[in-house]
């Protein structure tokens, strides 16, 4: 909650001091930020996984190595595409691009933590992650410097996170381990001849360690699922900049705040439940309870969005008073989008990743509507949130369906 708030307070903080027009194209680069990190988001979903099933964790911080050189050479290679698709400078991409990497890292570390379910410590990390990168972006921006200037802020504080991060994973305190996470702490020989805590996971670290290694190829797998998702959330604040004119596409990129919140209020309850979803005896109890969970907790987030409404010009400026009519439009998207991010999560939980492809066919069709019919803030919201509402009930559907049969007993 704490890095969320201070997330959505650089978005109003922003909106405020950058204007409609201003910030329009800090909220772009932030949605190609995030597009750019989706890596991350799939490594500490594969690293939290590979360390349930037994993978030793030197092994899992080499992989995170890797693919944050890969993302570092993407990174540089995006900036000049994305400066001439959305029409803004090329300093101003690079800052945007440039944390890419370091996301990375941090996520890579906060797998670690969150597979040998170490809770308190992941908490710490996540929120201290969250400040590290507003506070300096805040902080340039209120000298009234640039959207570049404040990027590259958010970068420097996202490397002082990463370092911390590697830190405290290195840590771990036996205490706060479970069986299964206690074992894997304990130096070699040492667990042997002893009696394991119930649901502990032994590693032949020769051989069967070796073979559930998470690895770059284990990664990408789970990057597409999490690029479906992430370009479906991002699509519409991207295509505004080119279907709405400059006015409207700010107005749009100040709406999508509420959909942010939406979208990632609940994440939590993907990070604590993941371990069981990775478990095939918990699996489909744990998908359930997701599903439910984030569908209650966005019911409340658009109820909330439509109550308070009117009052978003008085904390965000009067750039609001055009689009607080439809904050709870762009709150049910939100909403939709984190029901969605709970069934991929469980796809990539046991690394079935099929889904993605009714998400990939979503965005297509999302953005052929968008550039054809949406010429205007209420009709792209619109249509972000339908397609959003049918993606979600399908790949819900779907993983549903499997984590039944998966559950199952087998019979003769």
């Amino acid at each position: 909650m704490i890095a969320n708030a201070a997330g959505y307070l650089l978005q109003l903080l922003a909106g405020r001091w950058l204007g409609a027009a201003g910030y329009s194209e800090f909220a772009s680069l932030l949605a190609v930020q995030l597009l750019c990190a989706v890596p991350a988001l799939a490594l500490q979903n594969v690293i939290a996984r590979e360390l349930v099933r037994g993978a030793p964790v030197a092994a899992l911080r080499a992989t995170r190595t890797r693919c944050a050189a890969i993302v570092a050479v993407l990174a540089a290679l995006l900036v000049p595409v994305v400066s001439v698709a959305l029409d803004i400078g090329a300093l101003a991409c690079a800052a945007a691009l440039v944390a890419a990497p370091a996301l990375v890292l941090v996520s890579g570390e906060q797998g670690i933590l969150q597979g040998q379910r170490r809770f308190r410590a992941l908490a710490v990390v996540l929120g201290c992650t969250g400040v590290a990168r507003v506070l300096p972006a805040l902080t340039v921006l209120a000298a009234g410097a640039g959207a570049a200037a404040a990027l590259t802020a958010a970068a420097l504080g996202l490397a002082a996170a990463a370092a911390y991060a590697r830190y405290t994973a290195g840590s771990p305190d036996p205490v706060l381990l479970d069986g299964a996470a206690r074992v894997a702490a304990l130096p070699s020989g040492e667990a042997g001849g002893a009696a394991l805590p119930a649901g502990a996971i032994t590693v032949d670290a020769d051989h069967t360690a070796r073979d559930r290694m998470a690895g770059v190829t284990a990664v990408l797998r789970a990057a597409q699922v999490q690029a479906a998702l992430m370009a479906l959330s991002s699509a519409d604040l991207i295509l505004a900049r080119i279907v709405l004119d400059e006015a409207d596409a700010g107005r749009y990129a100040l709406g999508t705040i509420a959909t942010k919140i939406a979208f990632w209020l609940p994440q939590a309850v993907g990070v604590v439940l993941y371990p069981r979803m990775a478990q095939p005896t918990q699996s489909a109890r744990a998908i359930r309870d997701a599903l439910a969970v984030l569908s209650g907790i966005g019911v409340a987030a658009v109820a909330a969005a439509a109550l308070a409404a009117p009052l978003a010009p008085l904390f965000a400026g009067a750039d609001y008073a055009p689009v607080q009519n439809l904050l709870w439009l762009f709150a049910l998207h939100g909403a939709i989008l984190a029901v969605l991010q709970g069934a991929l999560l469980s796809a990539i939980a046991v690394d079935r990743t099929a889904p993605a492809a009714l998400t990939w066919v979503a965005l297509a069709v999302e953005v052929t509507l968008m550039a054809t019919l949406a010429h205007s803030v209420p009709a792209l919201v619109t249509v972000a949130a339908s397609t959003a509402a049918v993606t979600t009930a399908l790949v819900a559907a779907v993983v549903l369906r499997t984590a039944a049969r998966r559950a199952a007993p087998v019979t003769a």
